[in-house]
């Protein structure tokens, strides 16, 4: 039976033990909630080694592969905190189910649609679904383990929320050149469909169902601001470069700096008629969270924006198939997933070190990467081992960053400071595929030599930011 409890014993419940939730089969649940996990983050970036060949299916513009890409991102994004909430209110096992099974109908849609408008909607459709999904995963997480099992959960939580990306790639390019009955690009997103529905069966049977259920407030005001606020920012970057930078470009950049600082009023407003603002202070003031969600947002912005531009450059500029480009990031992705999982065998003492070096060797890896393919080269054994030390130093700055400060957050916070982070998260994606994407684009121009050259200056704009990143997470890491 759901037990409801109201906010004032939410702020004091102590964690449960997994007993208590019925958590008879703890790696059953992970398993099911983690695979739920890995479908949403796979696909922020599995569309990437398709895009040329839903450029020639659809004929679609440059601005409409970005919005392709952005759109399920910049939903998921925005939905996440609210999503934690829904999770409060309605349970986390009924707010997963419901999300997972909108973003497995949503696949369907994005693997049948006839035009870019439809799948630019139906991608929008699927980052509602997983905006739904992915909060729950965090909260119950936290709620079914507890002591080492919970840090090791946790580590690998955040291995497959940032590895994910990499393996998008490499699994992008395997279907769509496998053309499975003739799918072509349309598998990457109907492979979501077996899986989704699998895990439909199995998961009522799986996730607890006694979990608490809390009275949470949702702060549609914030909501709207941040969405509007988001939409005003991250459309003029995508559509402005095609346009030629139109007067109106300029004005909803401007108008979306303004809308931001109405969304803290309206946050601090929110706050002092007693609701519940999306970035709640007691959340924002976690130990080290808010200089976490700094680090992590420009992080991903930079590994974002250079999955996009990479896969790009790989088929439209060297011409490479999406197989043979999605497996170059096989070695990015391995060293990531070794870096992600293995850092806790680093000495404790050193770990504060670890993740701001780890962000210096990706930021050079990446800048020494972009001048060797300079030329229009193609991509030999020295690119692949600069790929796997990009991977390894993102890899050791990811995941620990995110685990040490989640490891802090108390039980009670975990949905939305889980939200949080994974907010800006995705939101750094968006804004990396926005301005790195159009950055590429707008210098690659038709030849092999000037797309080469604009790798290499996008390379060097990534670094430098990368480097920024590393500021604020040695800052966070102590």
């Amino acid at each position: 039976m759901t037990q409801t409890i109201s906010p004032g014993a939410a702020a004091t419940r102590a964690a449960a033990p997994p007993a208590a939730l019925g958590a008879r089969r703890p790696l059953a649940i992970l398993t099911v909630i983690l695979t739920g996990q890995f479908m949403a983050v796979l696909d922020a970036s599995i569309v990437n080694v398709a895009i040329p060949s839903i450029r020639g299916s659809l004929h679609t513009s440059g601005s409409a592969l970005q919005l392709i890409v952005a759109g399920y991102v910049i939903a998921y994004a925005v939905l996440l905190v609210t999503g934690a909430r829904l999770g409060d209110r309605f349970t986390q096992r009924r707010t997963f189910i419901a999300g997972l099974a909108a973003f497995t109908l949503a696949s369907l849609a994005c693997g049948l649609a006839w035009n870019e408008s439809s799948l630019i909607v139906f991608r929008f459709a699927q980052g509602v679904g997983a905006a739904a999904m992915v909060p729950q995963i965090m909260t119950l997480i936290q709620r079914v383990f507890t002591g080492d099992a919970r840090a090791r959960a946790l580590s690998v939580y955040s291995a497959i929320i940032s590895g994910g990306m990499v393996a998008g790639q490499v699994l992008g390019g395997l279907i769509v050149n496998a053309d499975l009955f003739g799918s072509g690009w349309r598998g990457v997103f109907l492979v979501n469909v077996p899986i989704g529905v699998v895990l439909l069966a199995v998961a009522p049977r799986v996730l607890p169902s006694a979990t608490p259920r809390i009275e949470r407030k949702l702060d549609l005001p914030g909501l709207a601001t941040l969405t509007v606020s988001v939409l005003l920012l991250v459309l003029p970057l995508v559509l402005g470069r095609e346009l030629d930078w139109p007067l109106w470009s300029w004005i909803s950049l401007g108008a979306g700096v303004i809308d931001l600082a109405l969304f803290v009023t309206i946050e601090r407003l929110v706050a002092a008629r007693g609701g519940e603002p999306l970035f709640a202070r007691p959340v924002l003031t976690a130990p080290g969270l808010a200089l976490t969600a700094v680090a992590l947002f420009v992080i991903m912005a930079t590994f974002g924006g250079w999955m996009f531009v990479m896969a790009i450059h790989l088929q439209s500029t060297l011409g490479y198939s999406a197989l043979h480009a999605g497996l170059l990031f096989v070695p990015l992705g391995a060293t990531f997933a070794a870096a992600s999982l293995n850092w806790e065998r680093i000495p404790n003492r050193f770990h504060a070190d670890m993740i701001p070096l780890g962000l210096v060797l990706g930021a050079a890896s990446m800048v020494a990467l972009g001048a060797l393919l300079n030329d229009g080269a193609d991509v030999g054994m020295l690119a692949l081992v600069l790929l796997g030390l990009c991977g390894a130093g993102n890899g050791l700055a990811f995941s620990p960053l995110m685990t040490r400060t989640l490891a802090k957050v108390p039980m009670t916070l975990a949905a939305d400071a889980s939200g949080i982070l994974v907010t800006t998260v995705q939101l750094g994606i968006v804004v990396g595929i926005a301005t790195f994407g159009s950055l590429f684009l707008g210098l690659a121009g038709s030849t092999v030599s000037s797309a080469a050259h604009a790798l290499g200056v996008t390379a060097i704009a990534e670094g430098v930011t990368v480097l920024l990143a590393a500021a604020f997470a040695a800052r966070a890491a102590r």
